[in-house]
């Protein structure tokens, strides 16, 4: 029986999940402004924002509006994320792992502003500053996934590249993962962090961002041989987000060089933070193109629909 409302309709499914992807996306880049403000510990204390009150106060100044509105971010966020887990459970038919989809993506966020508590509460330790970035990494894929699903019809997923070529993909996820978790090393030997006085890692910085470089590289030879890969085996859908994936990792390493070597400005570490999540973003675009969900058609023969043929891929 169909349902009818406000949130029952595949566009408005779609919608949501794409509002998800973006408010995770926002939430990082104001999560580096109070980084970069000076103003992580704004509200010095979690839940609440100071021991009396869960707001912030005047005498706590820009400091304190900067991280309050950070964490009032989360409720828009967590908003979203209901109404597009109802969205997911009105939808007929409902292809399946949509809701799982939904739930990951929606219990990600409390589980996020709790390690943003565990941040405040800890005097911003760099290594738990670095977890807090990596969640929001992690819950941003999970919003990613959500999305893309919704996108598609319930029929099972077939490949469109060859298993080689597969392998390769989910080699270059893996150091793409890798390059995030070497720039919250790099982030937390640096200069900017959070409030005056706190912790840093102890890294030696020169060390850890030549480091974190070299991943960057290698990370951009993956890159250039799967987008080479793709275009030889005519995997032109795959081949563009891999082209993609490479217009976006050349700009991030752009900003990347421009801010090491002027001593790290703050506009500039701010769009190298989006830049990292705009990267994990086009990098999950390459690994879900390795993949189709085709829609089902009529059979010639039958009233009934089947699925659409893969199209057949060399096996390696």
């Amino acid at each position: 029986m169909s349902r009818s409302g406000p949130l029952s309709s595949d566009s408005t499914l779609r919608r949501l999940a794409a509002a998800g992807v973006v408010a995770n996306v926002v939430l990082v880049v104001t999560g580096g402004a109070v980084r970069l403000t000076d103003s992580g510990l704004g509200c010095p204390t979690w839940p609440r924002c100071t021991a009396e009150s869960y707001r912030t106060t005047p005498e706590m100044g820009v400091h304190g509006m900067i991280e309050f509105g950070n964490r009032m971010l989360f409720f828009v966020i967590g908003a979203i994320a209901v109404a597009g887990l109802v969205a997911a459970l009105r939808r007929r038919p409902r292809p399946r792992g949509l809701v799982p989809l939904a739930i990951v993506a929606g219990l990600g966020i409390p589980a996020q502003a709790v390690i943003g508590g565990i941040t405040v509460l800890s005097g911003l330790n760099p290594w738990v500053v670095g977890l807090h970035f990596l969640a929001s990494m992690a819950v941003l894929a999970g919003a990613y996934a959500f999305w893309r699903r919704a996108a598609e019809p319930d029929v099972p997923a077939v490949p469109t590249v060859p298993g080689a070529l597969r392998g390769l993909t989910g080699l270059l996820t893996g150091v793409s993962a890798v390059v995030l978790v070497l720039g919250t090393f790099v982030t937390g030997s640096g200069p900017h962090s959070g409030d005056h006085g706190a912790a840093r890692n102890g890294l030696a910085p020169a060390a850890i961002a030549q480091l974190h470089a070299d991943a960057v590289f290698l990370l951009l030879g993956l890159s250039v041989a799967l987008w080479f890969g793709l275009r030889a085996v005519g995997a032109d859908r795959a081949a563009r987000a891999a082209a993609v994936l490479l217009a976006v990792e050349l700009s991030q390493g752009v900003i990347g060089f421009v801010q090491y070597f002027t001593h790290l400005p703050i506009v500039l570490v701010a769009a190298h933070m989006l830049g990292a999540a705009l990267v994990w973003l086009a990098t999950l675009g390459v690994l879900w193109s390795t993949r189709e969900r085709h829609p089902a058609v009529a059979n010639p023969t039958t009233a009934d629909p089947e699925p659409a043929k893969a199209l057949a891929v060399p096996r390696s």
